[in-house]
């Protein structure tokens, strides 16, 4: 885990842009912002917005031929986090990062062995423990399990508990929610809440949906075409939007589907 300094931001981004190979437009940028240590950031935006490639920049993830310009710091810690180690990465879809011909066990322990130096007996009951952490069943038979025999909201929960093997000090949350429903979504939203605060880990959830935002988040940026087009406190941008984007995203939420936001009275 990166020890923070306490008078430094935990990530520093100026100028920050991408592009890709063959694109004559950036992906992303310029963008400048600053991440503070165990805060809980929302990084929202319609599709195509800019968001997960801003997230997996942040991560050091970018896809071969992707181009980073301007400059990512890490102050905090003098260093680039360690994708596994130190950054946990949590994809859309777990199929991204659940291998099908490996068992949950292997998937899970993998991180513990390789970065926590663990036995093979001491990474197995680590894993079990991560199981139980993220509320799965039974975790000593799902060891050897395989991910098609699990549902789609237990491999999102497998998937969080291979990107936190390790002890990261920051997980990024990439839509997590995106392809379930909307019961598995809250279960899944209150998980990571648990979960990051319980550890004090520092939070970056990618979303389209503001009302998942609002539950998480003490801060949110809204992109827009690759652009970071506003930024602030959650419960600011929540009642009192600047940009059309924010406001598109406030008139998608939907009361009979999503809890309420901030600011709204419960049904």
């Amino acid at each position: 885990m990166i020890p923070p300094r306490a008078d430094a931001s935990l990530c520093r981004l100026r100028g920050l842009g991408v592009r890709y190979a063959g694109s004559a437009q950036p992906a992303l940028g310029p963008i400048d912002f600053d991440i503070a240590a165990g805060e809980r950031l929302a990084i929202i935006g319609e599709s195509g917005s800019g968001k997960s490639t801003l997230a997996r920049a942040i991560a050091g993830l970018l896809p071969a031929g992707a181009a980073l310009t301007g400059t990512l710091d890490w102050p905090a810690s003098g260093r680039r986090p360690h994708p596994g180690r130190d950054l946990g990465y949590v994809f859309q879809d777990p199929g991204q990062s659940l291998n099908p011909v490996l068992t949950i066990g292997e998937q899970v322990t993998e991180g513990a062995r390789r970065h926590l130096g663990l036995s093979a007996r001491a990474a197995r009951a680590h894993a079990a423990d991560l199981l139980a952490q993220v509320q799965l069943p039974d975790p000593g038979r799902l060891l050897a399990a395989y991910p098609h025999q699990l549902s789609g909201g237990q491999r999102q929960r497998v998937a969080i508990a291979a990107a936190i093997a390790a002890g990261p000090a920051i997980l990024i949350a990439d839509e997590v929610t995106s392809a379930l429903d909307t019961t598995v979504q809250a279960a899944i939203v209150a998980l990571l809440d648990a979960l990051t605060r319980d550890r004090g880990m520092t939070l970056i959830f990618v979303t389209h949906d503001m009302a998942l935002a609002a539950q998480l988040a003490d801060r949110i940026a809204v992109m827009g075409a690759g652009r970071l087009v506003e930024a602030g406190r959650a419960g600011d941008i929540l009642q009192r939007p600047i940009s059309a984007e924010a406001r598109r995203l406030l008139d998608a939420h939907i009361d009979l589907d999503t809890p309420p936001l901030i600011g709204e009275a419960a049904p």
